[in-house]
C-alpha cells in the first residue's frame, strides 16, 4: 500500500488516548477495532487493552468496540473519556457523542449521518467508497479504519496494514488494503488545523 509512506511517523504516544468504533452489528467494527488494536500493541509495541460489546439484536443491533492505548501500564482497561469516536450511523452517533472530549475528534460516515451534535467532525463516504471504488460494501470498516488511523496518528500506517493483513481472510488482502489505503487517503486531505480547537461554545468557555 503506497498510501501508507503519507505518513509513517508517529506522534508521542499519550498517557492514554481512547477510541471508539461504533455502528450496527455487521458492520466489522470489532475486527476493525481488533486490527488496530494489534498494529499499536503488537507491531508498535504500546500498552493496549480492547473491549467490545455487541447490541441484543446481535446483527443489526448497536454494536461498539473500544481501544485504550497508553505509554504506561493502563490500570483501567474501557474507554472514559473519548479521544476519538467513530459513528457508522446516526444512532450510534447519538448514543456515544455524550462520551467525547470537548476536544475530541467525531468521524462518520457522511451517507449514514447526517445529524451533526459537534463541529469536532470529520465526514467521509466510507461505505460509499467500499460499495463504488472496492465493489464489496463489507469492507467499509477497512476504509474506516485507514481514516482513523491516520486521523488519530496514534498508529503506524505500515504496521496498520501489516496487522490488517495477518487478520483477514485468505484471498481478500489486496482488497483490504485497498480499501485501507482509499481511507488514508482521503483522511489526508482533511486539515485538521481547520477545525475549532472545542466543541464547547464560547459561553461554555466563560463559566
Amino acid at each position: 500500500m503506497n498510501t501508507a509512506s503519507m505518513k509513517t511517523e508517529q506522534l508521542e504516544t499519550p498517557d492514554r488516548y481512547e477510541i471508539r468504533f461504533s455502528g450496527s452489528g455487521g458492520q466489522g467494527l470489532i475486527t476493525a477495532a481488533v486490527v488496530f488494536a494489534e498494529a499499536a500493541g503488537v507491531y508498535d509495541g504500546h500498552q493496549v487493552c480492547q473491549t467490545q460489546s455487541y447490541g441484543p439484536e446481535a446483527r443489526g443491533g448497536k454494536s461498539k468496540a473500544e481501544v485504550v492505548i497508553s505509554s504506561q501500564p493502563i490500570d483501567y482497561p474501557k474507554a472514559i473519556e473519548l479521544d476519538m469516536l467513530l459513528a457508522m450511523n446516526q444512532a450510534a452517533c447519538d448514543a456515544y457523542f455524550f462520551d467525547l472530549k470537548s476536544n475530541g475528534l467525531l468521524v462518520v460516515d457522511s451517507d449514514l449521518v447526517e445529524q451533526h451534535p459537534t463541529s469536532r467532525i470529520i465526514s467521509i463516504p466510507f461505505t460509499a467508497i467500499a460499495k463504488e471504488e472496492i465493489g464489496r460494501e463489507l469492507v467499509a470498516n477497512m476504509v474506516a479504519l485507514g481514516a482513523i488511523g491516520y486521523l488519530s496518528g496514534q498508529v503506524n500506517l505500515d504496521n496498520l496494514e501489516k496487522a490488517l493483513l495477518a487478520r483477514v481472510p485468505k484471498g481478500t488482502e489486496k482488497m483490504n488494503s485497498k480499501a485501507l489505503g482509499r481511507g488514508i487517503e482521503e483522511a489526508a486531505k482533511i486539515d485538521l488545523d481547520l477545525l475549532p480547537r472545542s466543541a464547547m461554545s464560547d459561553e461554555d468557555d466563560e463559566v
